[in-house]
C-alpha cells in the first residue's frame, strides 16, 4: 500500500538530531520493510511550546491551507498513486495533527497514528485549541500504534477499551556485532583519550544538554554520583547543548579526572563509546522513553534508570536494567553502586540486554506489527 507519512513535531529530515527524529525515520524504514511505499506528505511543523492562543491559531490557519493543497494535489494524481492510508507520528497537545484527519476524510482513506498521547488535564488550558484538535484527530483514527503503556492508558481513557490500539514497543534498526576484540579496541581508544584506567568501570550516558528535563536528569545523575565517590568509576558524557554550563556546574562536586566530556558525536562514534563502557546510567526525568536505552543495550550495556513514563517499555526490568522509583535520588545512587561493585551481575545483565534487543526490539518485529495494523485498517 501507499502510505502518506507526517510528523508534526519534527520532520524526519530536520537538521537537529533527537529521539523524535530518530523514531520518525525508524517508522518509515519499518513500514517500508513491510513491503509498503512511504511518501512524506508535508514538512509542516505544528509545534507550539509557548501555550499562546495566537500562535496556535496561526499554525492552524497555515495547516488548513496546507491540507487544501494536499487534497488538491492527491486528487490530481492517478488513483493508483494516491495514498491508501495516512500515517501521523507523535500527535499530542503541543503538536496536533491538522493535516491527517482533513486529508483522510477528503480522500476517504483511513487515518493512523503512532506515539499519540492524550492528556485530559490540558482541556481549557493555554493549549486548548491544540488539545481539542488532538482529541478530534485521535477519535477519528482507524488505528493507533502505542509505543508505551503510559500512552496506551491515556488513549484508553479517551477511546475506551478499543481494538484500535496496538502495542508497538520502541525498536532499533540494527543490533551491531559486538566481538570482544572490537570492544577491547574501542575501550583502549577511549581510555587513551580520556586518560582512564581500563580496569576501572566506565559509566556512560547519551543525552543532549538542553534546559528543562534533560538538565534535571543531568543534575540528578551528578548528585547520585557524588554520593558514591568512595567507589572507583569513571564517567563518559556524550552530548552537548545550551545547558552545558549548567551541567558542568552540577558536576563540579565530582572529581574532574573521572569525567570525559565527549560532546555531540556522530552516530557511529556514539556506538563506539557505548561499546567501550560497562554501564548505562540516566535518570530519564519526564522522558517519553529514550531511544538511547535501546542503543546501549544493543551494545551489551545494562541500564540503571528511573521507572518513569515509558522507560519500562525500552528495557527488560530485572533482566537488562535496574529501575528505581521516580524522584528517589538515594535509590538511584544505590542502584548504580550495586552495579559497580558486582561485576558478575553487571556482565550477566549486559548479555541479557543485548539478547533482549536482538530478540524483541528489531525492525523486523516492528515491520510485522505495523503491516498487520495498517492492512487491517485499510481493509475495514
Amino acid at each position: 500500500m501507499r502510505v502518506a507519512f507526517h510528523a508534526p513535531l519534527k520532520h524526519p529530515d530536520h537538521p537537529v538530531p533527537s529521539g523524535d527524529r530518530r523514531m520518525a525515520r525508524l517508522l518509515i524504514s519499518a513500514i517500508e520493510a513491510g513491503g509498503h511505499h512511504v511518501e512524506v506528505a508535508s514538512e509542516l511543523r505544528t509545534f507550539d511550546g509557548s501555550g499562546e492562543a495566537r500562535v496556535q491559531t496561526r499554525i492552524r490557519d497555515a495547516a488548513v491551507a496546507e491540507s487544501e493543497r494536499l487534497i488538491e494535489y492527491y486528487r490530481g494524481r492517478p488513483a493508483v498513486e494516491r495514498p491508501s492510508i495516512w500515517f501521523t507520528y507523535h500527535v499530542y497537545y503541543k503538536a496536533p495533527d491538522w493535516l491527517g484527519p482533513a486529508v483522510s476524510a477528503a480522500l476517504d482513506i483511513p487515518y493512523a497514528t503512532a506515539e499519540a498521547s492524550y492528556a485530559s488535564k490540558r482541556e481549557g488550558g493555554p493549549w486548548a485549541l491544540n488539545h481539542e484538535q488532538t482529541r478530534v484527530a485521535l477519535q477519528s483514527a482507524a488505528v493507533h500504534f502505542c509505543v508505551t503503556e503510559f500512552d496506551r492508558t491515556g488513549l484508553e481513557a479517551l477511546l475506551g477499551g478499543s481494538d484500535r490500539l496496538i502495542y508497538l514497543p520502541p525498536f532499533i534498526d540494527e543490533v551491531p556485532a559486538m566481538e570482544g576484540q572490537a570492544r577491547a579496541g574501542y575501550r583502549e581508544q577511549l581510555c587513551s583519550v580520556a586518560r582512564f584506567d581500563p580496569a576501572t568501570p566506565i559509566l556512560v550516558c547519551v543525552a543532549m544538554m538542553r534546559p528543562g528535563d534533560k538538565e534535571t536528569s543531568y543534575r540528578m545523575l551528578a548528585a547520585a554520583l557524588a554520593g558514591i565517590a568512595d567507589l572507583d568509576w569513571n564517567l563518559v558524557l556524550v552530548g552537548d547543548g545550551a545547558a552545558r554550563p549548567a551541567v558542568e556546574k552540577a558536576f563540579a562536586a565530582v572529581c574532574p579526572e573521572r569525567i570525559h566530556w565527549a560532546g555531540e558525536l556522530a552516530p557511529e562514534e556514539v556506538g563506539r563509546h557505548l561499546a567501550a563502557a560497562d554501564l548505562y546510567v540516566w535518570p530519564a526525568h519526564n522522558e517519553a522513553y529514550g531511544m538511547a536505552f535501546l542503543e546501549a543495550q544493543a551494545r551489551g550495556l545494562p541500564v540503571v534508570a528511573q521507572a518513569t513514563r515509558g522507560v519500562p517499555d525500552v528495557v527488560a526490568a530485572g533482566r537488562s536494567a535496574v529501575l528505581t522509583p521516580e524522584g528517589d535520588l538515594a535509590a538511584f545512587g544505590q542502584a548504580i553502586r550495586g552495579m559497580i561493585v558486582d561485576g558478575t551481575r553487571r556482565a550477566a545483565m549486559g548479555e541479557a540486554a543485548r539478547a533482549f534487543v536482538a530478540g524483541e526490539r528489531t525492525i523486523e518485529r516492528a515491520a510485522a506489527i505495523l503491516d498487520g495494523g495498517l492492512t487491517r485498517a485499510v481493509g475495514r
